[in-house]
């Protein structure tokens, strides 16, 4: 059985829920029935522009409601959307242009500067600006929709759900970034399996404050949104006062963000605990959690959720159950309903309970591939069971922890040390606001570990301080040789720490 396209999710909410509030965005408040007229309209444009089914379509804007018109126009055409990093450069930028073969690209105002430069590098055969304002090279977006019919689209060839939908470019910590295809069943299925862990209703309202370049912007919750029929808040770029705000103002239920967002939140000296009143769930990923962090929403009577996911996943592959978020604090949880997750070695032999070696995964909400690269595609599958190249161990429950991943552990003597384990251990410091463990070269021990620390305001924290701290509760090869304070840790957009950054200082 053929299931169709998730293009078709509006339009089955435009029969079952017209009138429902599915957007708000600022003053915008749009219903599911004028979404779906404005992803027609958009859907319409576009193949008046010649692009058809398989063709890619760039996306380069802060949050916005035409970002998520233009996600489902490429689903109801076929189209395979490419997300782009508005932080990037424009070298960065024309790399994934030309390597997705993209040719058409939508972007905001407040990118013009770079587009141009963009545009400088790489050859575009059309641009489209959001917004009303015309120029003469740049059509206006509202302007190719008011030209066009608000009626379903008759497009040649139906997408269903193994169309590919969009090319995720990976962060790119290393080397030069791949792209993950998803397909419209990557989405499908991974709105089932947050549906089935979370219990998702169209009461629910989710704060989206993830950029939507990225993977967790559209899959955390947006898309599962629009699938049970919700209600999807935008904001434009995260700004703690403006989610202090929108928290409160606009009775958000679904809260999903990095650490780095929840530690600025609680930082905050405007914070309060009852701005979260509203919130039955508060969820944290794309990164190590602190159990420091989770400890610190507990005082303030918050429960701070772990869940766990990649861009090759669309993006969840598991989540810690509620009740159990400060009593395995540290843990992913289990393992979405529709998805396998197995420890094994480097045979691929599965572990016993308790051991640790690297998570692999399988289902249906995994990438195809990777764009244009066979060999890459080729080693990160192993009959079928996807390296997410993160080391783990699973306890007696079926819970997951995630030890280290696999590139970032480093031998010292002979004795492999997981940096997250010495970073959970100086955040029981007080004055630590956050902090980064690598493997740096040393002649004796082969490698040893630096810290890389950022201090609270107002806080004074020296070297010898955390070293006898970590004496007390590490191994002597775990305890790192060097300090460093920074002001703050280099990231990526997904709220990463870029530690192949900190390795060059």
């Amino acid at each position: 059985m053929t299931l169709p396209g998730i293009g078709t999710w509006l339009t089955r909410r435009v029969l079952l829920s017209p009138n429902k509030e599915a957007v708000v965005d600022g003053d915008k408040r749009i219903t599911y029935r004028l979404l779906n007229q404005r992803t027609n309209r958009l859907s319409r444009a576009l193949m008046d522009l010649g692009l058809q089914y398989g063709d890619r379509l760039g996306i380069l804007a802060h949050n916005r409601l035409e970002f998520l018109e233009v996600i489902m126009a490429a689903a109801k055409l076929g189209l395979i959307l490419v997300p782009l990093n508005w932080r990037l450069t424009a070298s960065e930028l024309s790399f994934i242009l030309e390597d997705s073969q993209t040719e058409t690209l939508v972007f905001g105002p407040e990118l013009v500067d770079l587009v141009q430069e963009v545009r400088g590098k790489v050859s575009l055969k059309q641009v489209i600006l959001l917004g009303d304002t015309a120029t003469k090279d740049l059509p206006a977006y509202e302007a190719l929709l008011d030209a066009q019919s608000d009626q379903e689209p008759d497009v040649a060839q139906v997408p269903d759900l193994d169309t590919p939908h969009i090319i995720m470019y990976t962060a790119g910590t290393t080397g030069k970034p791949k792209g993950a295809i998803l397909t419209q069943g990557a989405s499908f299925w991974n709105a089932i399996n947050l549906y089935t862990a979370i219990d998702f209703t169209a009461q629910d309202r989710n704060l989206v404050v993830l950029p939507m370049f990225h993977i967790g912007g559209i899959g955390l919750f947006t898309l599962p949104m629009l699938y049970v029929g919700g209600t999807a808040v935008i904001q434009r770029t995260f700004d703690p006062m403006q989610t202090f705000s929108l928290l409160k103002k606009e009775n958000i239920s679904l809260f999903f963000g990095v650490p780095a967002i929840f530690l600025a939140l609680i930082q905050h000296p405007d914070f309060k605990a009852d701005m979260f009143k509203g919130v039955r769930l508060t969820m944290s990923g794309g990164a190590p959690l602190p159990v420091s962090l989770v400890q610190q929403y507990h005082d303030a009577g918050i429960t701070l959720q772990q869940g766990f996911g990649m861009s090759e996943a669309a993006p969840s592959i598991a989540t810690l159950n509620k009740a159990q978020a400060l009593s395995k604090a540290g843990s992913i949880g289990r393992a979405m309903f529709h998805l396998e997750a197995r420890i094994v070695d480097d045979d691929m032999q599965e572990l016993s309970r308790g051991q640790v070696g690297e998570l692999v995964i399988r289902g249906p909400n995994l990438m195809q591939g990777y764009w244009n690269r066979p060999e890459a595609t080729k080693e990160a599958f192993t009959k079928g069971w996807f390296h997410t190249g993160d080391l783990a161990r699973m306890d007696a429950d079926g819970d997951i922890y995630i030890i280290e991943r696999k590139k970032d552990m480093f031998i010292s003597g002979g004795e492999n040390v997981y940096p997250a384990e010495v970073e959970n251990a100086i955040y029981e410091l007080p004055q630590i606001a956050e902090n980064a463990v690598v493997g740096i070269k040393d002649e004796r021990w082969g490698e040893v570990g630096k810290a890389f620390v950022v201090l609270k305001p107002g806080q004074a924290l020296e070297p010898e301080e955390i070293t006898e701290h970590l004496k007390g509760c590490l191994a002597k090869y775990k305890i790192p040789k060097q300090v460093a304070f920074l002001d703050q840790l280099p990231r990526n957009a997904a709220g990463k720490v870029l530690k192949t950054i900190l390795r060059k200082k």
